[in-house]
């Protein structure tokens, strides 16, 4: 049976699942808020679809599988504020829903270990909205809907090695932080593995094996660039701006138990050092 997958914001998570998709036959529409990224959604395989009520709506009748990308703002998620009431109605071929949210989610916890029944307490307003956003997905009647809380995604063309070469990367050192990372290509295989094993209510963190400082991550891609170490700087005294600043907010580390156990999920690349060698080789 062909298989039709709607992707509400289709961007960098999403378009690797659809390089893994599109070469097995699946149909896939991608939506956009900007014409001119039309042509790029085009070039993957998939067809684009603008932001727009109507055109989404039909689609999500057509649709197996929903992928929700889309992050939320003040106002609230976007697909819900555009689709309302009419989501449920329009998607009745449903096999598989998943929203793309965050780890942070869970807030601080000093560097103790976090899993999937750790209560939601985020520590910043980013992780609020995505905690609302969660709720008011998981309020959905009859949604056959997955949770997958995103680490610090990196992969092409996303990660430390362009600050590197430029000169402008520093070591920000916070004692005792810890981040949780993942390669886009394992988030793509988890979805897949979702898709091929639905557990509807399910939650998943998506992080690889190995938390660690984001100085010491920073250095290793000096070291295969072959570069000097950039400098090290306290967090106290970097003076970075409000964004970057509240990433250091929240200091723990996340368990990817559940997608190995429940999944059979074997990540491609299970720590930043194996991540990034095969950036720099590509």
């Amino acid at each position: 049976m062909s298989k039709t997958l709607l992707s509400l914001g289709h961007g960098y998570s999403a378009s690797a699942l659809a390089k893994q998709l599109v070469p097995q036959g699946w149909t896939i529409f991608g939506t956009t808020r900007s014409a001119g990224s039309a042509d790029a959604i085009r070039a993957e395989g998939v067809h684009p679809l603008q932001w727009e009520k109507e055109a989404i709506a039909s689609s999500l009748e057509q649709a197996s599988h929903l992928l929700i990308s889309a992050g939320p703002d003040e106002a609230g998620d976007p697909s819900i504020n555009l689709l309302g009431e009419a989501l449920p109605r329009h998607a009745p071929n449903l096999e598989w829903a998943g929203y793309l949210s965050t780890t942070g989610v869970y807030g601080n916890h000093d560097g103790a270990w976090t899993d999937e029944t750790t209560p939601v307490a985020p520590t910043t307003r980013r992780g609020e909205l995505r905690a609302e956003a969660e709720a008011a997905w998981a309020a959905i009647p009859d949604l056959p809907l997955h949770i997958f809380r995103l680490a610090g995604i990196y992969g092409p063309g996303r990660g430390p090695f362009s600050k590197v070469k430029s000169g402008t990367a520093r070591r920000i050192v916070k004692d005792g932080q810890v981040f949780s990372r993942i390669h886009v290509d394992d988030i793509a295989q988890v979805l897949e593995a979702s898709i091929q094993s639905p557990n509807p209510g399910a939650i998943y963190n998506v992080c690889d094996d190995e938390p660690a400082p984001p100085q010491d991550v920073i250095a290793y891609a000096a070291t295969l660039l072959g570069m000097p170490l950039p400098p090290e700087v306290r967090f106290e005294e970097a003076n970075l701006p409000p964004m970057a600043r509240s990433f250091y907010m929240d200091n723990k580390r996340t368990s990817n138990t559940r997608i190995k156990r429940e999944l059979g999920v074997t990540l491609r690349y299970p720590d930043y050092r194996t991540g990034l060698k095969a950036l720099c080789n590509e």
